[in-house]
């Protein structure tokens, strides 16, 4: 357990200092719509899918913040479970598409998230992992100061978060633009 409940004390507040972004690149990356299952992985108050309802048959937000998933089932109306990415409670290829938008630098185990969110997704499905570049200055200048607030951020470079996947032999690619990079992963 954190020493601060960051993301607990940012629940009411977070969609206000953390806008969503326009969707549209995500969207497209995901191959929305589609008719299975959408699991947004770190979630939190559904800042992001929210806008991808309707874009598939089930949204289910999954996240460890009891009061970041309160915030996105009463503002948006989202389905939640409360969960470390680690260990989902999913069975195996239940998912069509998997995104994590922001969040892989804030859970406990990289690798170990990384080999969950393969797990849930069905073969032939598609995981978007979107994280900003800390190769870049003022990414790297957030890495510090979420440092200095005692979050257990770990931010990692496009190609490493890319290298969590291939040892299952799956196909990624990176996109980028200005501060964030999207890794697209294909089961």
């Amino acid at each position: 357990m954190p020493l601060i409940d960051h993301f607990g004390i940012l629940a009411p507040f977070y969609e206000i200092f953390i806008p969503p972004r326009k969707p549209e690149k995500l969207i497209e990356l995901a191959g929305l719509p589609i008719h299975g299952a959408l699991l947004d992985a770190g979630g939190g108050t559904g800042r992001v899918s929210q806008a991808l309802q309707g874009l598939a048959e089930r949204v289910i937000v999954a996240d460890l913040s009891r009061k970041m998933l309160r915030q996105a089932v009463r503002q948006h109306g989202l389905k939640s479970v409360q969960s470390h990415t680690e260990r989902l409670p999913f069975p195996e290829a239940y998912f069509d598409r998997v995104i994590m938008v922001d969040a892989l630098h804030h859970v406990c185990n990289q690798a170990e998230t990384a080999a969950e969110l393969w797990r849930v997704l069905r073969p032939g499905g598609l995981l978007i992992v979107e994280e900003p570049d800390v190769r870049m200055l003022p990414v790297k200048l957030v890495a510090l100061a979420e440092k200095l607030a005692l979050m257990r951020s770990h931010f990692l470079a496009p190609p490493r978060v890319a290298s969590l996947f291939t040892q299952w032999g799956a196909q990624t690619r990176i996109e980028k633009d200005g501060y964030n990079a999207w890794v697209v992963v294909e089961k």
